[in-house]
């Protein structure tokens, strides 16, 4: 209106007036990964936000904010959270997230940074309030493309770009550790005697046919027999075990013994 007119005259005749001292005051510099956006007398100014470089204001009647459009990263406070099989867990996550807009930015949210990370952590316990314990521990990078896309659906209207997030640490009850604990050893020694009991069944068929191979010629028990002599002679032992057949010994013994010995 004719407020604002008359406003927008003065401050120009001022600059004038106090030319070249009022260039202090009007021109602003803005560093290459930052965005200048300008009000004139509450209203914003056409053209977008201004940037990288030199811009002008007018003193009295112009204010602006810088917004820096590097990625931002910030910790989600750990969030108690009670699963879908009702265990209490504590989980911690990181936020990546950049201003895309700036006029957005400034225009449509008070302080875009704050709301960011109370949906954030919003967000984190929603999703993983529908998880069981076993999905949260094993599916943490589908936990959080699920996180990245809602954040970022959610503060688009806010020109903010949720880049990447991620699931820091899953702390579990001291109790519940040792739950786990006493269970997946259990399991292993399950299948430490699965295997073992595989391991001897394999044995045995293998000596059955071994057996059945020296069942076929009697001189290979004696070859057998030579080699196994030649083993232990290899490791240089000083006792060595003869076995003798009990049709040898009959001859020694007395023969009113005999039938006792003979079963």
């Amino acid at each position: 209106g004719i407020c604002a007119f008359i406003l927008t005259l003065f401050s120009f005749l001022l600059i004038l007036a106090t030319f070249p001292l009022s260039l202090c005051f009007s021109v602003k510099v803005v560093q290459e990964y930052e965005r200048a956006v300008i009000f004139r007398l509450g209203r914003l100014l056409k053209g977008g936000a201004r940037g990288p470089g030199i811009f002008f204001i007018v003193p009295c009647i112009d204010t602006y904010r810088k917004v820096d459009l590097r990625t931002v990263s910030f910790d989600v406070p750990p969030q108690e959270i009670l699963s879908r099989d009702s265990v209490t867990v504590a989980v911690d996550a990181v936020v990546y997230y950049r201003v895309q807009n700036p006029t957005i930015a400034v225009s449509n949210v008070e302080n875009f940074s704050h709301s960011t990370r109370l949906l954030a952590a919003t967000t984190l316990r929603n999703v993983l309030g529908t998880k069981n314990l076993a999905e949260i521990l094993s599916e943490r990078e589908t936990i959080s493309h699920t996180m990245q896309s809602s954040l970022d659906e959610a503060t688009d209207p806010w020109g903010v770009k949720v880049e990447r997030v991620e699931i820091k640490d899953v702390r579990l009850p001291v109790q519940l550790q040792r739950a786990m604990a006493a269970e997946a050893e259990a399991a292993r020694e399950a299948r430490a005697k699965v295997i073992a009991a595989e391991g001897e069944q394999k044995a045995s068929r293998a000596l059955r046919d071994a057996a059945e191979v020296i069942a076929e010629s009697p001189a290979a028990l004696q070859l057998r027999y030579l080699q196994t002599l030649n083993t232990i002679s290899a490791e240089k032992n000083s006792t060595i075990i003869f076995p003798l057949p009990i049709d040898i010994l009959k001859h020694f013994i007395k023969p009113g013994k005999v039938d006792k010995y003979d079963l």
